[in-house]
């Protein structure tokens, strides 16, 4: 019997929303950006989104107030490739390290694969007051399909560890981490 990964809750729910609930996938059709963004929101609804456009315009011609990136995925997805410039933040407890490192007063742009983890993790955050707290919409996975820069640790790459084959269909094959 395959040994199952182990993971939180939330993550578990949208999985079973996604195998049991998207129309078709059952049949081995193709997950949508549509109902992942539908069950975030519907999970998630106080949760502020920010586009990776508007992200990446705000990393690369503000030199102002730039947040604090705040990667929510496990280590292993982070050493294969983040945002430039993130921290792993997988907990809330190690976001509030980063926070209190970095300045509490810096706004925050958390991500994940998808959107999902990062929106738990931007939740809680704003339950513990802060407020310039902002969920990255369609998170690595979009940013990436977007031809945006990824790094693994300073180096450039063209990669993201595609967390699973459910959720890699929403990951253009061509940026999917290959172990060597």
């Amino acid at each position: 019997m395959q040994r199952l990964k182990k993971c939180s809750m939330p993550a578990i729910a949208l999985y079973l929303f996604c195998v049991f609930l998207l129309p078709g996938h059952a049949n081995g059709e193709k997950i949508e950006w549509e109902a992942v963004y539908r069950t975030i929101y519907l999970n998630f609804p106080s949760v502020p989104l920010i586009s990776t456009g508007q992200l990446h315009f705000w990393l690369t011609e503000q030199q102002e107030d730039r947040p604090l990136l705040l990667d929510a995925r496990s280590p292993e997805e982070y050493a294969v490739s983040h945002l430039q410039g993130a921290h792993l933040a997988p907990t809330v407890e190690e976001a509030l390290r980063l926070i209190d490192k970095f300045g509490a007063n810096r706004p925050i742009v958390t991500y994940c694969s998808v959107g999902y983890r990062s929106a738990a993790l931007t939740k809680k955050l704003l339950e513990k007051g802060y407020y310039r707290v902002y969920n990255l919409e369609g998170s690595i996975f979009k940013w990436a399909n977007e031809g945006r820069e990824l790094y693994q640790g300073d180096k450039r790459v063209s990669f993201v560890h595609p967390y699973d084959e459910v959720w890699g269909q929403l990951l253009d094959r061509q940026y999917w981490y290959k172990r060597q």
